[in-house]
């Protein structure tokens, strides 16, 4: 695959502000898609971050396989990384994100007590690649719009701090992915996913990924989904059944396979598929 420059100038911005400003913070908040928990995370950020603590929250639990994602917090769980899994959209598990960095932060936390220390609110920084819903989060916690929201990436271009009650206070960021995607599986599960551009990716490439993945995790979806029977490793006559199947059709009686691959991104980004987990602890190199 040709490697995948995408990497903005208030990327680049952003990496230099989160090394000054991770000085301030007292631990740092790292959203993921639970979907793709490994795929949604920035490499560099351990880097960036230092040795600052870091909490890892499974953002889009809801859509997420419940017993895949139970092998990740298990996987970091024995790294001594604390997680979380949450649904910022509904709200779900918010309220656990604050004594969840007092237990993460107590040593810390009675260090300045038995200083004299006056109590302070903890500061958190919220890191995570564009559209895995950092904006929604901070909405959700502040209980009201606090930052623009889309779902599309790189709404969110400056770094600012947001009160959270009077006990807690998120310094946001802009979500920045890496300079460069060296492996093509995590380029079009981030596609798939809408974490980077359309544009970034040939839309056919994205959209034969995603029929191969599901059908390789959870074979029967596809099929269930377009009440389809057809060769699963025959991905013209995946696009040819879905599109007979859903009338996209052009004059000629021709499939319009770009209307097939709209009609499967957006169930796919929609959770019509049921819930997913296309990063497998057991199957990742790295871990």
């Amino acid at each position: 695959m040709k490697q995948i420059q995408w990497f903005p100038g208030h990327m680049a911005k952003t990496r230099r502000e989160i090394r000054e400003h991770v000085k301030f913070v007292d631990v740092v908040l790292e959203l993921v898609d639970a979907r793709i928990p490994y795929s949604s995370q920035n490499p560099d950020i351990d880097e960036m971050i230092g040795n600052t603590p870091k909490i890892i929250l499974f953002n889009k639990a809801d859509l997420a396989d419940r017993n895949e994602l139970a092998k990740w917090r298990q996987y970091y769980a024995e790294k001594g990384v604390s997680t979380l899994d949450i649904n910022a959209a509904a709200g779900q598990g918010l309220n656990k994100i604050l004594p969840l960095m007092k237990a993460v932060l107590g040593d810390q936390i009675a260090k300045e007590i038995r200083q004299g220390r006056t109590p302070r609110p903890l500061r958190a920084m919220i890191l995570g690649i564009p559209n895995v819903g950092k904006s929604t989060l901070i909405n959700s916690l502040a209980s009201k719009k606090k930052r623009n929201t889309a779902d599309r990436p790189g709404v969110t271009r400056e770094t600012q701090y947001i009160r959270v009650g009077s006990d807690f206070e998120l310094l946001d960021t802009p979500g920045i992915l890496w300079p460069r995607f060296e492996d093509e599986g995590t380029a079009r599960k981030l596609a798939l996913t809408g974490a980077i551009k359309d544009s970034i990716l040939p839309k056919d490439e994205v959209v034969i990924a995603g029929f191969r993945l599901l059908n390789h995790y959870y074979p029967g979806r596809l099929e269930e989904r377009y009440d389809i029977q057809v060769d699963i490793d025959d991905v013209v006559a995946i696009y040819d059944a879905i599109g007979r199947r859903r009338g996209c059709l052009l004059p000629g009686n021709e499939i319009d396979y770009e209307r097939v691959s709209d009609i499967f991104l957006h169930d796919f980004r929609h959770a019509q598929f049921g819930k997913l987990m296309l990063d497998r602890v057991d199957e990742i190199a790295d871990v």
